[in-house]
């Protein structure tokens, strides 16, 4: 099985601006349709730790995470990102062994 997943942990106490931010990241690279782009994007908040968020990004594949990370607008919303948050943000960079869609 072929995939990347990456997680970004961050604390913010500004939630509605990074969404806000993100949205807007996604727009533009939806309208550009150029390079890489991620399959998948969640972000989740952590119940027991308020403020504690986490990025979800699934990817084709690791090298189309890389591209994607080595472009200017990734690091200018990334950058932007860090100003929004409480300090630095970790990383995660995660292959992908088996994924499983439950039916309902």
């Amino acid at each position: 099985m072929a995939g990347f997943v990456q997680i970004i942990e961050y604390r913010t106490s500004k939630p509605d601006e990074i969404a806000a931010l993100s949205d807007e990241f996604r727009k533009a690279r939806e309208a550009e349709a150029d390079g890489p782009a991620p399959l998948r994007v969640m972000t989740c908040a952590d119940r027991e730790t308020p403020g504690r968020y986490y990025s979800v990004i699934e990817f084709e594949s690791y090298e189309d995470a890389m591209a994607n990370s080595a472009r200017a607008d990734t690091t200018e919303y990334a950058q932007k990102m860090n100003a929004l948050s409480d300090g630095p943000p970790k990383f995660y960079n995660l292959d992908l062994v088996q994924a499983m869609d439950y039916s309902r």
